[in-house]
């Protein structure tokens, strides 16, 4: 087995891997192949066209918004969920969009170029998407297919057509087959599982950028409380954003209770979920209600586990 731990736990934005992520990333491998290519500079208009199931269950996917967050140069795995609202909103509002990180600005419209082609369905795979670029007299710049092959994995139009595994690089020194051959392997070089997986890792990335992908996954996944700030949930906030959050005029709401008032935010030095502070003796799975309150605004809802 050479598959990593990096392939099966990815940070990203849902709610789906093949129908969010994947058309995220395929809009952003586009705009990085225009900028490869040197076309970037001459682009006017993109157009993106999406078929089979992408386009059939796409809106309820976001796959739309996805599509428009990696035009504009956001990726999965670093996508800030505020930061790319906003710019959807922007982007809407203005009918103009930047190509990636510093490319050119293009008029936008995601009626005229977005297209919903739930009819049309690609041979090589459902989920399947092309862009194309034209310049400003509209003559055809780039055409490229991109696939959302699931789990996030996006397969170009090349890529796909070999139709073969992806060269898994360096050897892995402790290879294994199954869960028993797993075992064995371990107990044979005097190893835990953990220390035999760390040693396959290191064999594609060095130790340093390991451990700094599973302290970032296990951020990504490790929940710590609820908050709402003007007036929308959200499922993760550190005790560090707790803190944030509060000397910034926020009220943030917790399983249990509310949190100190702003104005009792001095009082609050480290913050953490379950002390009594900010509402003491949270069960960990037991949903509650709680109040939402933000900015003077009010209204109950009910409670998420924390």
């Amino acid at each position: 087995m050479t598959t990593s731990v990096f392939d099966l736990f990815k940070p990203g934005v849902g709610p789906s891997s093949s129908h969010t992520m994947g058309p995220m990333t395929a809009a952003g491998r586009f705009v990085g192949l225009l900028a490869a290519r040197g076309l970037l500079a001459r682009v006017a208009r993109v157009e993106t066209a999406l078929q089979g199931s992408l386009a059939l269950t796409g809106r309820g996917h976001a796959t739309d918004r996805a599509v428009i967050l990696g035009l504009a140069g956001f990726a999965p795995a670093s996508l800030d969920p505020d930061e790319g609202e906003a710019a959807l909103i922007a982007i809407r509002a203005a009918a103009w969009l930047t190509l990636g990180s510093g490319g050119p600005g293009i008029a936008f419209d995601e009626r005229r170029d977005i297209l919903w082609l739930g009819g049309e369905r690609a041979l090589r795979h459902p989920n399947a998407m092309t862009f194309a670029a034209f310049d400003a007299a509209g003559a055809a710049l780039l055409r490229r297919d991109y696939f959302s092959i699931g789990g996030g994995f996006v397969r170009d139009q090349d890529e796909i057509d070999r139709n073969a595994a992806d060269d898994p690089g360096p050897a892995s020194p402790h290879p294994f087959v199954s869960g028993q051959d797993l075992l064995a392997r371990a107990e044979a070089a005097g190893l835990t599982i953990a220390e035999l997986m760390f040693a396959n890792e290191t064999a594609l990335r060095t130790p340093e950028a390991v451990t700094e992908g599973l302290e970032a996954i296990h951020a990504a996944i490790e929940p710590e409380a609820h908050h709402v700030v003007h007036g929308r949930l959200y499922e993760r906030v550190t005790p560090v954003e707790v803190r944030l959050l509060l000397q910034e005029g926020m009220v943030v709401i917790l399983a249990g209770g509310l949190v100190p008032l702003p104005s009792r935010a001095a009082e609050i030095a480290d913050p953490v979920v379950g002390r009594p502070a900010i509402g003491g003796g949270i069960a960990p799975d037991v949903p509650v209600p709680f109040r939402i309150v933000a900015r003077g605004a009010a209204c109950d809802e009910p409670g998420m586990p924390v």
